[in-house]
């Protein structure tokens, strides 16, 4: 039975879980109704920050076109760009356990592809959600949904798993951002040129 959060709730994931290493992170959406002329087109990425809460470099960063970080510990499984059907959109695959030491905490994001020119965001998106599954047998552990507190946001940092006394734990954030990627990407120590 999964644990559902809200947003600012934490919860222990290997704790509650010994043995626990490889599990997928799968995040989903639908968009509302919406008459602009241009796809929709949400893409989840992940930072993997340490100690400071930054980017140690480009390769931190981890999404459709960068696919694998932190020494192949965690791989985005591609880019879904309509966000049609059901279950999730987009799957991050993570071995907990082969996460280099340096990497404190698993940042992961939802932003809209283009959202300023397409004059896009958040409050046109509805049902998004991160969970948590174990890979070995697809028991659901974690769920955690975003609801409808967004308007004018183009990006999203939905949550993410840390370190805890040698433990994973995973924290439910929901806080938006504008400015989309570039904004988010910029906070989590990248450069954005």
């Amino acid at each position: 039975m999964a644990i559902s959060l809200s947003k600012g709730q934490k919860v222990d994931l290997t704790k509650t879980n010994p043995g626990l290493t490889n599990v997928v992170v799968g995040l989903g959406w639908d968009t509302n109704k919406y008459d602009g002329g241009h796809d929709f087109d949400l893409d989840s990425s992940v930072f993997l920050l340490g100690e400071s809460g930054k980017v140690t470099g480009e390769t931190d960063f981890v999404f459709y076109n960068n696919p694998q970080g932190a020494n192949g510990a965690v791989v985005h499984t591609g880019d879904n760009r309509t966000g049609d059907g059901d279950g999730d959109d987009e799957q991050v695959k993570i071995n907990l356990a082969n996460i280099p030491a340096g990497i404190q905490r698993v940042a992961f994001t939802i932003t809209i592809h283009d959202a300023g020119s397409r004059s896009q965001n958040f409050g046109q998106v509805s049902n998004a959600y991160a969970r948590i599954f174990n890979e070995a047998n697809g028991e659901e552990l974690i769920r955690y949904d975003l609801g409808e507190d967004f308007s004018i946001e183009t990006a999203v940092v939905v949550g993410e798993l840390y370190r805890h006394n040698g433990e994973w734990k995973f924290s439910a954030i929901g806080s938006g951002y504008q400015g989309g990627l570039a904004a988010l990407a910029t906070d989590f120590g990248l450069q954005v040129g």
